[in-house]
């Protein structure tokens, strides 16, 4: 019998996007100094998750992920289901904080993406991928962090 959900849906995301947890692999990581500012505080649920098929860049001082072609390449991070009220206002914030603009050019993309969950599940979550101008200079010009895991970079 399938369990209830521990925290209530959020409310539908400005503009009619569906309110999704968040894929957070980066400085938006769970003792990173983005966590304290932007997710701090609204989280309901943090927890263990992998994204397939993409590779972790290293940026000025914060990463960007890169839809990959290779199965075995994947991204360690962490699945943020922020609390419903707290939803639209985190958001907004983390568009803002990550560049992403409804044309599309910004520094990151906001992408619906499943991810797996560290209990063997998989869930639907809004992903930050690195912008078409960003992924392009990625591609030509690598900044790999081969282990997939922004804490493990150095």
């Amino acid at each position: 019998m399938p369990q209830a959900p521990s925290t209530p849906p959020a409310p539908p995301a400005p503009g009619g996007a569906p309110a999704l947890p968040f894929f957070v692999y980066g400085t938006l990581l769970t003792g990173e100094r983005n966590h304290a500012v932007f997710l701090a505080g609204r989280c309901a649920d943090v927890r263990a998750a992998v994204l397939d098929c993409a590779a972790l860049h290293a940026g000025p001082g914060y990463p960007y992920a890169v839809p990959d072609t290779d199965p075995g390449r994947r991204i360690l991070g962490e699945l943020v289901t922020v609390r419903p009220a707290a939803y639209p206002e985190a958001l907004a914030a983390l568009d803002r904080l990550e560049d992403c603009r409804p044309d599309g050019r910004g520094a990151y993309v906001r992408e619906r993406l499943t991810v797996r969950t560290g209990d063997g599940g998989s869930a639907d979550a809004w992903v930050y991928l690195a912008g078409p101008d960003v992924s392009a200079r990625l591609r030509a010009h690598p900044a790999l962090i081969a282990s997939g895991d922004w804490r493990r970079r150095r």
